[in-house]
């Protein structure tokens, strides 16, 4: 008996209406503009209504979804007799993970009959989303909230992200390039390939001259790395820069035959510290 409800945060980038098909609870993150005091809801802001904003000069700050958040939640599942697996943003990334592990430990001993098991993801954006969407299949093939934790802990770090940014400002904001880097990167057309490494941080790996050029590093990674390139699954998700996401679609596509399953705004929490026009690519690899 599968008595039990997969949870997740908003940083997997999945839209409510996917997650709501999926059976899937989840939290938010939040953020701030600077100069306001209104609180907004990751999941609540337009995308591209908030990459607009970014580009006429708004700030956002954002923060975690914190550990009262987290007993709230569950606790509606455990008073209803539920069972929970949650699956959380990057802990390399931020708190969000680790505040729903307090919430549960905090929760068991009011609970002593129900079952939690929290999993760092090591993942984010839409890469955390497809180890979500891989939760879900295996819960529908009727496996039990064990075998689904083990499954996910086991191909984590086979989930391989790959980002690109069309303007180094924001990560120069957030500490991730040096001011020197983000001015002369901006001058010369830089776009630096990151990726998500094994301890779940973001950090720089190449660098491409033009957006063309990174589009082609995201796609070589694919053709080196992917497990089984013809078979996917493969998620793609942008800052408000479809015609580019759909054309690194289309490369995979001709190269292998693979439809992309999914392809989804970057949230804005995540957003925020990336800028418009970030994109990624996500799919299983022989390693991260």
């Amino acid at each position: 008996m599968n008595n039990y409800v997969l949870y997740t945060d908003s940083a997997c980038d999945m839209e409510l209406s996917t997650l709501k098909q999926w059976e899937v609870k989840h939290c938010s993150l939040s953020l701030t503009f600077e100069g306001e005091s209104k609180v907004y809801r990751n999941d609540e802001v337009d995308p591209a209504e908030f990459y607009n904003r970014m580009r006429e000069g708004a700030v956002a700050k954002t923060a975690a979804a914190n550990t009262e958040v987290f007993k709230r939640a569950f606790e509606r599942e455990l008073k209803s007799g539920n069972d929970i697996l949650y699956l959380g943003f990057s802990t390399g990334l931020s708190t969000t993970c680790n505040s729903a592990a307090i919430a549960a430990e905090q929760l068991k001993e009011k609970y002593p009959e129900r079952r939690m098991i929290c999993i760092d993801t090591l993942a984010a954006s839409a890469g955390f989303g497809l180890l979500v969407k891989l939760a879900v299949d295996k819960k529908n093939e009727g496996a039990s909230m064990d075998e689904v934790a083990e499954y996910i802990e086991g191909i984590k770090l086979n989930l391989s992200h790959w980002f690109t940014v069309d303007d180094l400002v924001y990560l120069k904001r957030g500490g991730r390039v040096s001011p020197a880097a983000a001015f002369f990167g901006g001058v010369l057309g830089i776009k630096p390939v990151m990726h998500v490494d094994n301890e779940g941080h973001l950090i720089p790996v190449s660098k491409a001259r033009g957006r063309k050029a990174s589009l082609r590093a995201m796609f070589d990674k694919y053709n080196e790395t992917a497990i089984d390139p013809k078979s996917g699954p493969v998620f793609i998700c942008h800052a408000d820069c479809k015609e580019d996401a759909d054309a690194l679609a289309q490369m995979i596509k001709e190269a292998h035959g693979v439809e992309v399953e999914m392809t989804v705004y970057t949230g804005p929490v995540i957003g925020a510290h990336s800028g418009p026009g970030t994109l990624a690519l996500f799919f299983l690899a022989n390693q991260r």
